[in-house]
């Protein structure tokens, strides 16, 4: 899949989370995907491959880690917390989306009740 493609459907994809909005708080070189003010996605957009950081459960970061060789501990974030995917193709589409998923899910579970609820509410 050429580059562009996956960054226009990987973009799509993540804007398609419900309060989803993109950023660029760090420069211009980094897509930065939040919900209700908190990160849960960052996409190197300009590397070849793409690179994009999630947040993980630490257990299942690890495992990550020992499954996939493109799977390593996040660039310049909570190690613990994070993983950054270099997108070279040796994790499937399907394993990817449910990494994502599973960021979004963990960003929203820590929001505040309130801002669960105005999110609800979207």
């Amino acid at each position: 899949m050429p580059a562009r493609l996956r960054l226009d459907s990987l973009r799509a994809y993540l804007l398609s989370k419900k309060g989803a909005v993109e950023e660029t708080p760090f420069g211009p070189d980094t897509l930065v995907f939040k919900v209700m003010g908190k990160m849960f996605a960052l996409l190197a957009w300009q590397d070849d491959p793409l690179r994009i950081t999630l947040k993980c459960a630490p257990d299942d970061a690890l495992a990550l880690r020992q499954q996939y060789q493109a799977v390593q501990p996040g660039y310049y974030m909570n190690k613990r917390h994070w993983n950054t995917i270099t997108l070279d193709g040796s994790v499937p589409e399907s394993e990817l989306l449910a990494m994502i998923d599973d960021s979004y899910t963990l960003v929203v579970r820590g929001l505040t009740k309130t801002l669960q609820k105005q999110l609800e509410e979207m």
